[in-house]
């Protein structure tokens, strides 16, 4: 467990460069709820992540699907509800309900409910729904821990990199998720299933270092600085937690909690332990490729494959059914 490192400065540097001093400031406050909320707000688009990249979106598709033209949601549809009508879903932690939204465009659905602590990412969501002439949504702010949800009535609870923020897992799971599903429901989740607070393995961090020299130095300047990428360190759990309480709070805990009360249907590992720390910052500069880009990002690949072989994926597609 590391407490702070050199990632913590760097990565707070760049954070204020990117979505300026408000940002900072916004982190000191007693409240977890409002930390978390700010990491979430308008400028989070801010970013230079590993999710921006479309080739790497192509690699999830193409590890997910099959077919890196085909998106998970459109390949779950099609797997598991063609020809299903009248589906209820509910989605915790929503956000701005981008992937509800898609998923409500479906005429499988009567009702798609989006839960979140976040009444301005729910009218956000609401407003593009109702933009898309969509009837079977609905928008819930509320903290799920506290709010009694109907008991057997969703075909399906969704979550979306949602999961990892919700404090005990199990708890969740057991208490609510479970309960709500109908006989034969399925949980749905695209998310990071990865160490808890990112306090990765120090084999994991010395392998991201070992990648970051496949990448051209004049790749390496993160966003918005003139610095250079040249080390990873991962981050201290200090700063994970000023910074969003919420990130990665139990994540070490949802496979299992999973496995307790539900049988697997599916599931499909698509990597991240050496992509997210080697691209963090630096995202940016792949946004475009070009042929040498093209051959940097594919010997990254690579390399994540090979650590995958004996490695186990930090995130995960996975459907499971309700268990009696």
């Amino acid at each position: 467990m590391r407490l702070i490192t050199l990632d913590d400065f760097l990565d707070t540097y760049s954070k204020v460069a990117q979505r300026g001093y408000s940002f900072f400031l916004s982190k000191f406050t007693f409240n977890k709820n409002s930390r978390a909320i700010s990491a979430f707000d308008e400028s989070y688009s801010e970013t230079s992540n590993w999710w921006i990249i479309p080739a790497v979106q192509k690699r999830w598709s193409k590890m997910i699907c099959g077919d890196e033209n085909v998106e998970y949601k459109d390949y779950f549809m099609k797997k598991l509800f063609d020809g299903k009508s009248d589906l209820k879903l509910l989605s915790l932690g929503a956000g701005e309900c981008a992937h509800e939204i898609e998923l409500g465009a479906y005429s499988n659905f009567s009702e798609v409910t989006c839960v979140d602590i976040n009444q301005s990412n729910l009218d956000l969501g609401k407003k593009n729904a109702d933009e898309k002439g969509l009837k079977n949504m609905k928008f819930l702010n509320a903290d799920v821990n506290k709010y009694d949800l109907p008991q057997d009535y969703y075909d399906i609870v969704f979550f979306s990199h949602s999961l990892h923020h919700f404090e005990e897992i199990e708890k969740l799971l057991e208490q609510k998720v479970k309960p709500c599903l109908k006989s034969g429901g399925k949980l749905i989740i695209h998310e990071f299933v990865g160490p808890t607070r990112h306090q990765f393995p120090k084999e994991q961090i010395a392998a991201v270092n070992r990648a970051i020299p496949l990448i051209d130095k004049k790749y390496r300047t993160r966003y918005k600085t003139k610095m250079s990428k040249n080390r990873y360190y991962g981050p201290g759990l200090l700063r994970m937690i000023i910074a969003d309480p919420s990130e990665c709070v139990d994540s070490a805990s949802i496979l299992p909690a999973i496995y307790k009360n539900f049988s697997v249907v599916e599931e499909k590992p698509y990597g991240g332990n050496i992509l997210v720390g080697a691209l963090k910052e630096i995202a940016h500069h792949f946004v475009k490729e070009n042929p040498e880009k093209k051959k940097i990002l594919q010997d990254l690949f690579d390399f994540e494959d090979d650590f995958l072989k004996e490695n186990q994926s930090d995130y995960l597609f996975g459907v499971y059914e309700k268990t009696i």
